[in-house]
């Protein structure tokens, strides 16, 4: 930074300078370098990982600075802390880049890291960056490879065909939570249709009950609830209908329902146009009809087909099945609406008692038939469906019951007919984690005509990328253009085979980072050492955006579970405590992007004014999790004040501070032992922003009574406390005026200042003095004045006697160290 562009701020210092200073010695000391080792209680913090995209901004350090400081404040609170940074690495943007740049995807992202590396470094962070993660590395992939393996072998892993989210654009599957509430992709916003395909999956499914319990951490509740809603679980019963042609294959057809009570009034049944069952139950008659419908239905999005105002429109299917409970036939039909991955893939129709099934049944001309009626039901047919408790009717012996209590009673008599039970459905569905482009970690399996689907061997681990592939999309993984790394021989049998051409989904990469980060050079044949991961994990605060609850944090959590199972963990979940920040805006009050222009570059502040005053500027913008607005009048502010810290170090050193006076010594004491509270709770609360308002109260306290007449020590430790309050928050300045007040180094090495309860407590107090319910009088008394000494205080008063004009007052009201009102009406 020049002299013109120091003076231009107005800054005591040159803080580049001091940046550069501090961030050297604390690498050449090691300083944050977390130990295995330290007998110290350890506190894991971790910020999600940065995907490689060639620049940080300031909303990147909104994330990481506040998350910064806390790792930084335990530190000073006795713990052994571990806070690591690394690179989510492989992905599609890389790929897509590499297209349109003709450069190598990996050259790409590992220029993007050496960029980011060296951004994130000019924060000052405690990173400890002997442990780096690179995901795109092999010795990083390998071990996403090794987990496939093992999951393969217990049955998480299985290959199956399904209809999957396509991205005509990418040319790749998305998962159902990379598809945008308009059902376009996420990543480049085309719009997403279903198409048919072998995919490879975790069946994240059986873990479902599990991830519902939410009793051993401490997230979010709009998390909690987010993923709950994912999960969709739902109690009901599964009903079997017997299929009224005998010439069929299958015999019945399953549904499931959360209202069986409802159950003599099915009138139609519907199934999704991809249930299995659909070519075998489509009459000759139909057979056009219906394959016209199949083939319109999967060029929609899952939002679309569920949305409300998707017309109720569907095709018969010209066969019938039999309602258990009566005899009844009932007509099938296909309807979008209708998804064959949720529940059994077919509804059963009661327009009765259900908005979406009336509303097909107006448009089908079917029957509707009315079961459960409300109290005052006189049998006149209803305008809309009666979706509401009420009593059963046309229900023959379950006539008169309450709907509630009839559910449980036509459960057990469908459970005595051997035609159905009580169950549990989910809505989530198994991960899709097969990928049709290059940049993500090969799947290692390999397919052999003689032997079938054959994983790798470990022993050949890792299943390395090949150097060249054609990037451009197809709709088939480029990997199958590159006959070197397609064509190999099968492990088993020795004759020739095939490599599996799809990659990894990239979520599989940041589903167990955090638990690498514990032996990053891990020489055991295992991802990480068991013990490392025993000492360190779970992580105890783990912080980032809220966007990331039901794919991330989700997928973390059943990796988590399901490596417990493998032996691998001792415990259930992989982040105790949830912190989610919010979104600084640009200085135009939106979200910052480079097609609004309005991206602020950390890189342009910190040349001016230093990592501290951006660092502490985004601390004190607003509540971290509100987030806030940047305003580049805002951060001067906090240079302004760093100005004002720098000219007091320089007062402490000349000693001016001569003389004794008590009282305000005894308001320094007080004042400076409430900072340390405040300070200390609000960090530890995550409120940096009114922590850092406390410190510039006493910060204005320090220069008002640098004037007076007070004990130098005083002042001094007063002084060399603060800068050991603000150390989190701006650690490169808080070093240096530690330095240059002549204290050993290393501030960062100090415990976190305590405080005494009882020097919190006031000396004295002011007594507000009412008559008859006005003011007239405020009057300075001892904290420990008794009732009778405030009220003869109070009337004692010049003020107070001139209002009463010699009158006794009839009754007065005391409310202890606040106020005293006198009655005299």
């Amino acid at each position: 930074m020049s002299n013109t562009d120091t003076e231009s701020y107005n800054l005591r210092y040159d803080p580049t300078l001091i940046d550069a200073k501090w961030q050297t010695r604390w690498t050449e000391d090691r300083m944050y370098a977390a130990s295995d080792d330290d007998p110290r209680p350890k506190f894991y913090a971790l910020t999600m990982f940065p995907y490689t995209s060639g620049d940080l901004h300031v909303g990147h350090w909104y994330a990481e600075a506040p998350a910064d400081a806390y790792a930084r404040f335990k530190r000073m609170n006795g713990y052994n802390v571990l806070h690591p940074m690394g690179f989510d690495a492989f992905g599609l943007p890389a790929e897509n880049a590499a297209i349109e740049r003709s450069i190598h995807p990996r050259d790409w992202t590992l220029d993007n890291v050496e960029k980011m590396r060296g951004q994130l470094k000019t924060l000052g962070a405690v990173y400890d960056w002997d442990r780096e993660l690179i995901t795109c590395l092999p010795e990083y992939y390998t071990w996403n490879q090794w987990f496939f393996l093992k999951f393969f072998s217990t049955g998480l892993a299985y290959r199956g065909t399904a209809p999957v989210n396509w991205c005509e654009q990418d040319q790749t599957t998305l998962a159902r939570e990379q598809v945008d509430a308009d059902g376009n992709c996420d990543r480049c916003g085309t719009a997403v249709y279903q198409k048919d395909l072998e995919q490879w999956f975790f069946k994240i499914t059986d873990y479902a009950e599990e991830l519902l319990d939410h009793n051993s951490t401490d997230w979010p509740a709009k998390i909690n609830v987010m993923q709950d809603n994912w999960i969709g679980r739902s109690e009901g019963t599964e009903i079997e209908f017997d299929l009224a042609e005998p010439l069929l294959i299958a015999k019945s057809l399953k549904v499931f329902t959360t209202r069986p009570d409802t159950t003599y009034g099915v009138t139609f049944m519907v199934l999704a146009p991809e249930h299995p069952l659909v070519p075998e139950l489509t009459t000759q008659e139909n057979k056009e009809r219906v394959e016209k419908y199949v083939a319109e239905a999967k060029k929609q999005t899952e939002i679309e087909r569920l949305s409300t105002e998707n017309n109720k429109f569907g095709v018969p299917l010209g066969s019938y099945c039999v309602n258990p409970l009566n005899g009844e036939k009932i007509s099938l039909f296909i309807a979008d609406y209708v998804l064959g991955s949720y529940g059994t893939g077919a509804v059963m129709g009661v327009p009765a008692h259900d908005q979406r099934d009336y509303d097909f049944a107006i448009t089908q001309d079917l029957p509707i038939k009315m079961v459960v009626a409300p109290d005052d039901w006189d049998g006149t047919p209803l305008e809309e469906a009666w979706v509401e408790p009420g009593v059963i009717v046309n229900s023959d012996s379950f006539n008169g019951l309450q709907s509630e209590e009839a559910k449980s009673k036509i459960t057990a008599h469908l459970e005595s007919l051997s035609q159905g039970k009580q169950t549990i459905t989910y809505r989530i569905r198994d991960w899709l984690i097969s990928r049709q482009r290059y940049w993500g970690t090969p799947i290692p399996i390999i397919y052999c005509e003689e032997c079938g689907t054959v994983p790798v061997p470990e022993k050949d681990l890792p299943v390395l990328l090949p150097e060249h592939a054609d990037f451009k999309p197809t709709g088939e993984s480029p990997l199958k253009e590159n006959l070197e790394f397609l064509n190999t021989h099968c492990p088993e049998c020795g004759k020739p085979a095939q490599r599996e051409t799809d990659t990894m989904d990239t979520f599989v990469d940041s589903s167990w980072y955090q638990f690498r980060y514990t032996s990053p050079n891990s020489k055991e044949e295992q991802p990480f050492s068991k013990q490392d991961v025993h000492k360190w994990a779970p992580v105890d605060l783990y912080t980032g955006g809220a966007e990331h609850a039901v794919m991330h944090l989700l997928y973390a959590r059943f990796f988590t579970k399901a490596l417990r199972d493998i032996g691998l963990v001792d415990f259930n979940e992989p982040f105790i405590k949830l912190f989610n920040q919010g979104i600084i805006l640009g200085d135009d009050h939106e979200k910052m992007s480079k097609s609004r222009g309005n991206v602020i570059n950390p890189d342009d502040q910190i040349s001016r004014l230093g990592a501290d005053a951006v660092r502490t500027y985004l601390m004190f913008v607003g509540p971290w999790d509100q987030g806030g607005i940047w305003d580049t009048q805002g951060i001067r502010g906090i240079s302004r004040w760093f100005n004002r810290l720098w000219d007091m170090a320089d007062l402490r050193n000349t000693s001016e501070i001569q003389k004794e006076s008590l009282s305000d010594d005894n308001k320094l004491t007080r004042e400076l032992h409430k900072t340390i509270k405040k300070v200390h709770e609000d960090i530890e609360s995550f409120q940096f922003n009114t922590a850092i308002a406390a410190m510039m109260t006493l910060t204005n306290l320090l220069q008002t009574l640098s004037a007076n007449y007070m004990k130098p020590t005083s002042w001094n430790f007063a002084y060399d406390t603060l800068l050991k309050l603000l150390s989190p928050i701006a650690p490169h300045l808080s070093e240096e005026l530690w330095e240059m007040v002549g204290n050993e180094y290393s501030i960062h090495q100090q415990s976190w200042p305590k405080w005494e309860e009882a020097l919190l407590l006031e000396d004295t107090f002011t007594l507000i003095v009412q008559i008859d319910g006005k003011v007239r009088d405020r009057i300075e008394l001892s904290a420990d004045v008794s009732e009778d000494d405030a009220i003869a205080a109070a009337l004692s008063s010049e003020k107070t006697k001139l209002s009463l004009n010699n009158q006794k007052p009839r009754n007065s009201i005391y409310v202890a160290k606040r106020l005293i009102n006198f009655v005299t009406k």
